[in-house]
């Protein structure tokens, strides 16, 4: 048996000089599977191509030469349509044993048994087959199989140079032409309009058949040695705990990036007559073909892990390294990526960026984080978004559902704008609220406070009429640079940031890193990974012990406030000797300013987030060295009911209107009450209408929430009674019902309270 190279290379040869000829297409396809057949010593091969959404049997050798022409198959249809529908290849030993096998008499095919289908494919879909028969039953040899996938990419560009298809059939028999609805998961809530713009635009090979090998080897040595030296590079510059999910990736990429096989392969294909693109193009193909046959979700991420490296040296050795934002957006866009990093959203002109798709994508990663402080909707989890839809293609997207709109019909828009329009007539009316402040029916003042993260989060204390800033996440500067900020930095971010809230107040929460927000350049002191990083090294427990880290901040929140009131927040506190020790870091650097002569802040205010259960049972130790206490409902709720909030598996378990959360709660306000400090709900339960009504009526009268929901809260707000909602809540708690929710619901509704 030939080898794979000496195969394709014998093929590739012959079909050079049919290409060169001067005959016609029908004659040149009619030499071309001649060729393959006689090369492969094929009983059948046959060219099926895609004409006005059909397939179309254009030349054979072994059929039955008056079914050229004449037998026709839709997409999705028989083995040659199935083929071409999933663009994979098919090896069946016995055809007429599988379930797609449809007989066409006209072919005279019933004497063969044995089948292989290769996909012929242009701009990543399908625009026709080339198949291979025989009379014994057997499946080919993953030689054969090869050879026949390199003349396959081969074909597709000769096809189309001879204009025997119409490449808009293509998206026809994709159906990528007509409206198409996705659901996912909603990651960040809110709607937006736009065009499909791809985060790293496609690459379209046009030149496969290499006219100089040894010009297309060194490109790809050349190719090989950058790709290299990228991962090295981020290996070397990412100090990850050994064991930990980063690090696994940066060494699947590192094993990937040396592995002799996959190089081989790709200077085989080249070695076969292939340019370097069309060779990792096809290697790529295979990849493909076997992460279709893996069951193991470990290893079918592994493969992702080897297509994402070969996309990288595609883009090296084509020399097309940017992504859209480089590019500039010209118009409402809706990325579209596999994932997304925080530092590269933020690329993103934020005029005309309106929502992003990621076929990936989880609650907890960073982009999600840093996307809902820029109040853009996001959707995520939508696998094989990238072959369902093409660049500039128009999409509705429904993060408040999780739903995406491909090419959706006027129907569908004129529906979607009269529900956008409705929101945006709400967020008028929201806006128009600005200066009204947030009391109650019964004159109790509420303050409604937003969360902020960046340096352009504190404009929208003017725009919402906010009470201030209740919760500036510092991570965020954390995340996106991708080594430690300098103190300068740091202290440039927070005095920009007191100085746009001017008279209003800003807790600044010290950095929250760890756990699911790795930072490439931190390691564990151990070395070891964490099973759990929710509930591992995180947070407060960091800056302890990289005391380091915690100083430098505390020296830039305490310069940068020189002359103003200081709000400091310790996040994670799990015991009051935390809380002391961290407060201690910042008297300290207090002090050492002072004898500097620096301009100090007029006061400063610590304050502990109560995330960890534990807290509340030495609230009563913690409270009088407290200025404040902020209860972090995310992870509180999480670690309450042992339910991971990024599980979709466990989303009904994750209720914050459950009596068992809401009895904790309003334990924690009673312990405090007698120590006279502030109490403010900072998380997502306090921006949703119902589960405010809920907090209120337990005795919390502060909540930080995001800037879109401030109009919204507000609203609620001036529409309540304390008196009737807090009597409502402890009779609910006493003796709760069935469902809490429902109660609550139903008791808003007889009130003309605006719960939704």
């Amino acid at each position: 048996m030939q080898t794979a190279v000496a195969s394709a290379r014998a093929i590739l040869t012959s079909l050079h000089e049919v290409m060169a000829s001067r005959s016609g297409a029908q004659a040149k396809l009619n030499q071309v599977v001649e060729v393959i057949g006689e090369r492969l010593d094929s009983e059948v091969c046959s060219i099926y191509l895609l004409r006005e959404g059909m397939l179309e049997l254009y030349a054979t050798r072994g059929l039955e030469q008056t079914a050229v022409h004449v037998t026709r198959l839709a997409v999705g249809e028989g083995l040659v349509g199935t083929s071409a529908a999933n663009n994979e290849t098919l090896n069946l030993a016995e055809a007429a044993a599988h379930p797609d096998f449809a007989f066409r008499p006209e072919t005279g095919e019933e004497k063969f048994h044995s089948f292989a289908g290769v996909p012929i494919v242009r701009r990543e879909r399908a625009v026709g087959v080339l198949c291979v028969q025989h009379v014994d039953p057997r499946r080919y040899e993953e030689v054969e199989i090869e050879a026949l996938q390199t003349v396959a990419m081969v074909l597709s560009e000769l096809i189309a140079n001879a204009e025997l298809i119409d490449e808009e059939d293509a998206a026809v028999a994709a159906h990528l032409t007509e409206p198409e609805r996705l659901k996912g998961l909603t990651l960040v809530k809110g709607l937006a309009s736009g065009v499909a713009v791809f985060h790293q635009p496609r690459i379209t090979i046009t030149h496969v058949m290499a006219d100089n090998r040894d010009a297309e080897l060194q490109r790809m040595y050349l190719a090989f040695d950058k790709m290299r030296e990228q991962i090295d590079r981020m290996a070397s510059q990412a100090e990850f705990g050994v064991g930990g999910e980063h690090e696994e990736v940066l060494q699947t990429y590192r094993m990937f990036a040396y592995d002799e096989g996959w190089s081989r392969r790709i200077i085989e294909a080249i070695d076969a007559g292939l340019t370097a693109e069309a060779a990792i193009e096809r290697v790529q193909q295979r990849t493909r073909m076997r992460m279709r046959q893996i069951d193991d979700p470990l290893l079918a991420d592994r493969m992702h892990d080897l297509e994402d490296l070969a996309n990288r040296l595609l883009r090296i050795v084509s020399g097309q390294l940017g992504t859209a934002a480089s590019m500039g957006l010209r118009q409402d866009a809706i990325l579209v990526a596999r994932n997304l990093g925080p530092a590269e959203l933020l690329e993103y002109d934020r005029r005309r960026l309106k929502g992003v798709i990621l076929e990936e994508g989880s609650l907890t990663a960073h982009v999600v984080i840093v996307a809902r402080a820029m109040g853009v909707p996001v959707v995520g989890r939508i696998r094989g978004l990238r072959g369902r839809l093409r660049e500039g293609d128009p999409v509705l997207l429904d993060a408040d559902q999780g739903v995406i709109d491909l090419r959706p019909t006027p129907a569908l828009v004129e529906a979607f704008e009269t529900r956008f329009a409705r929101s945006r007539e709400r967020q008028a009316n929201y806006a128009a609220m600005r200066d009204l402040k947030p009391v109650t029916k019964d004159g109790q003042r509420i303050g409604v406070l937003m969360n902020a993260g960046l340096r352009d989060d504190a404009a929208l204390l003017a725009l919402t009429g906010a009470d201030g800033i209740g919760l500036f996440r510092t991570e965020f500067q954390f995340l996106v640079s991708a080594t430690m900020p300098q103190r300068e930095r740091q202290t440039r971010l927070y005095r920009d940031v007191l100085e746009v809230a001017g008279d209003k107040p800003v807790v600044f929460r010290t950095v929250d890193i760890g756990g699911d927000k790795t930072l490439p350049y931190l390691r564990h002191n151990d070395g070891e990974g964490e099973e759990n990083p929710a509930m591992g090294w995180r947070a407060l427990r960091v800056a302890l012990e990289r005391e380091g880290l915690l100083k430098v901040q505390a020296r830039a929140l305490i310069e940068a406030a020189g002359g103003r009131t200081l709000n400091v927040m310790f996040p994670m506190v799990t015991e009051p000797w935390e809380f002391h020790a961290a407060k201690a870091v910042f008297e300290g650097q207090l002090a050492f300013l002072r004898q500097r002569k620096k301009l100090l802040p007029e006061t400063i205010r610590y304050g502990a987030m109560l995330e960890v259960p534990a807290l509340a049972e030495c609230l009563e130790e913690l409270a009088p060295h407290c200025s404040f206490l902020s209860i972090g409902t995310n992870d509180l709720t999480q670690f309450l009911f042992a339910a991971d909030r990024s599980n979709p598996r466990l989303a009904e378990r994750y209720d914050w209107l459950s009596p068992a959360i809401l009895r904790f709660l309003r334990r924690v306000v009673r312990t405090v009450a007698p120590f006279n400090i502030d109490v403010t709900v900072c998380g997502e339960m306090g921006g949703r209408r119902l589960e405010a009504l809920a907090l209120i009526g337990l005795g919390i009268r502060r909540l930080s929430i995001t800037p879109a929901a401030v109009g919204p809260i507000k609203e609620l707000v001036r529409q309540l009674d304390v008196r009737e909602i807090t009597e409502a809540m402890e009779g609910w708690l006493a003796n709760p019902p069935g469902n809490l929710r429902s109660q609550l619901q139903a008791w808003a509704t007889q009130r003309e309270i605006d719960w939704d």
